[in-house]
């Protein structure tokens, strides 16, 4: 299983350009013959359109970086680009000193405004470089591998708002309806992720609610504010399920993570946690502090760091 981003985007650009470089290069050659013939150069490129699986754009550009063909897509042959300069595109620099065809970084595109990537094949004339042919895809309809990135469980640390830094001594803590009734609380969200198929909550001490995902409905999240969620008939509300067998998190260490929360909340008047999540499917502990800094931590690694640590150094506010 694969887990990091770079890796799967390098998965995924490989496979593509597996898929395009022998098409590409048939394209180049065709394309020598008709190089300095506009007219040919567009019907040719029409015809190869429909033999590029998922292409939205064709054009060709010479050696200098200027257009030499119309826009081809499926819907029309626009001349009106021809001559325009595209010399500052990194694709077309990147595949200057390239044979086999160059992949552009994902872009957001001018026209569409969705995600879409180019694939540039230089084109040869009596040995000499000629230009390129550019073919330009729009993300939605290319086939990807059926590959997905997956949580990682590596300690992430995010710097906030540094305006809401700044004011942190300024603005001491002040008990929360949540706060005076915190006991109550966590009885409840322990009982409902034990038993009750939640299997992430986050409680958000400030604001005095809590915020539920549940295995049987992931996709739709409940909010319960304060008189909801201290209230134990609301277990009521959902129905019995067993722990999930796939979750990380051993239903025992569920309880000590969230007392854990509750002790960052309370532990300074100026450094406190102004929420805190735990998700037992993948593990991760998520943190807000009142300095608007965010770590995100299995919690493992949160239960062994006692709160000397969090009080001994500013690592609630600062990135690694």
């Amino acid at each position: 299983m694969i887990g990091d981003q770079d890796q799967i985007i390098d998965l995924q650009r490989d496979a593509l350009h597996y898929a395009l470089s022998p098409r590409l290069a048939t394209l180049a050659r065709r394309c020598a013959p008709v190089w300095e013939k506009t007219d040919l150069l567009n019907g040719l490129l029409q015809v190869w359109l429909e033999k590029i699986p998922h292409c939205r754009l064709i054009y060709a550009v010479n050696a200098r970086g200027v257009q030499i063909s119309a826009n081809v897509s499926p819907d029309e042959v626009a001349a009106d680009r021809l001559g325009q300069d595209l010399s500052a595109r990194p694709y077309l620099r990147a595949a200057s000193s390239a044979s086999d065809c160059v992949l552009s970084d994902v872009y957001i595109s001018q026209t569409s405004g969705r995600p879409c990537i180019t694939a540039v094949q230089a084109v040869h004339v009596n040995g000499c470089l000629a230009g390129f042919v550019a073919v330009d895809f729009d993300l939605r309809e290319v086939p990807l591998l059926q590959t997905t990135l997956q949580p990682g469980l590596d300690w992430q640390q995010i710097t906030g708002d540094p305006a809401i830094r700044l004011q942190m001594f300024a603005q001491p803590r002040s008990d929360s309806a949540m706060d005076l009734k915190i006991d109550d609380v966590v009885a409840i969200i322990d009982e409902l992720m034990c038993f009750q198929g939640v299997f992430h909550a986050k409680l958000h001490f400030s604001s005095s609610r809590a915020t539920l995902w549940l295995t049987d409905d992931p996709y739709h999240y409940r909010i319960h504010v304060l008189d909801d969620i201290i209230d134990p008939s609301v277990c009521l509300a959902y129905r019995k399920r067993d722990y999930p067998p796939a979750a990380q998190v051993d239903p025992s260490r569920i309880r000590p993570v969230l007392d854990r929360l509750v002790d960052l909340r309370i532990m300074d008047e100026n450094l406190y946690l102004r929420s805190g999540s735990l998700n037992v499917m993948n593990g991760l502990v998520g943190l807000n502090f009142s300095c608007d800094g965010s770590h995100y931590m299995h919690y493992d690694e949160f239960l062994d760091k006692g709160i000397d640590f969090w009080m001994g150094q500013p690592a609630a506010c600062v990135n690694s």
